[in-house]
């Protein structure tokens, strides 16, 4: 199938809004090769089946693995220019020096022509950041006290998940939310796996994730550092959130 640019994606999960890119894309050249990479194979399986039923002229290539893998591939494959999509604020993710790493090698891995579209979130009002980090239907609790269960179930641990609370915090000087599970009493947990006892007072935290928030300077730091050049920035209209286009520069600066 001949066609113009390849559009990738990093941590595609099930592809619903990449479809806007997809769509838009399709209408300018006609034809387009897809290559979604993802940890998921069955999410990859699935969206990649939707995909191609849904729009024709689409090619899919999936990669199913971590973003290493999806770094390994792109070094190696040729083609046509590529747009690289690094969406959700997926950077934030990281610890702001291994952000700048891990763009830095996905740099190192993108030809001359290719082009990152990357999401990043941006730094805003504390009690906004607090409500979505701790909402009020209880999901974000969820998805941390999970983290409980699993140790329970993979390493035979006796955590009451109704003992720990779930608590969203803003640290300004570090710029990121941090997820903490708060032990509501005095109490020691086995996990037997690791064949350790491990105690909690009152009130005692365990931090469990972080997510980092960045200004428009900020951005553009990171962008200077790990060796991009901006082409476009864009911001919705409570400039809450971005979305930033860049293409590799000719080297990465020193942060």
């Amino acid at each position: 199938m001949g066609h113009a640019v390849d559009l990738v994606e990093l941590g595609s999960g099930s592809a619903s809004k990449t479809r806007l890119v997809v769509e838009a894309l399709l209408r300018r050249h006609g034809q387009l090769r897809f290559i979604p990479v993802d940890i998921s194979r069955s999410i990859l399986e699935e969206s990649s089946l939707a995909l191609v039923e849904d729009y024709a002229g689409l090619e899919v290539f999936a990669v199913a693995g971590e973003y290493h893998d999806g770094l390994d591939f792109l070094k190696t494959e040729g083609g046509p220019p590529r747009l690289i999509l690094w969406l959700g604020s997926n950077v934030g993710n990281f610890e702001r020096a291994d952000a700048v790493h891990f763009l830095q090698r996905l740099h190192g891995a993108m030809r001359p022509g290719d082009q990152l579209l990357a999401g990043i979130d941006l730094r805003k009002d504390p009690a906004l950041l607090i409500a979505a980090y701790d909402d009020a239907a209880g999901v974000t609790a969820a998805f941390n006290r999970n983290i409980l269960t699993r140790i329970n179930r993979e390493l035979k641990g006796a955590f009451a998940l109704d003992q720990f609370r779930h608590e969203a915090r803003w640290n300004v000087a570090e710029g990121r939310v941090e997820m903490h599970l708060v032990s509501l009493t005095e109490q020691s947990v086995r996990i037997e796996d690791l064949d350790l006892l491990v105690p909690f007072a009152a009130g005692e935290s365990i931090h469990t994730e972080n997510s980092y928030k960045y200004s428009l300077s900020e951005i553009q730091r990171l962008a200077a550092a790990s060796g991009f050049v901006t082409n476009g920035q864009w911001l919705d209209a409570a400039q809450r959130f971005s979305v930033n286009l860049w293409q590799p520069g000719l080297e990465a600066k020193p942060c």
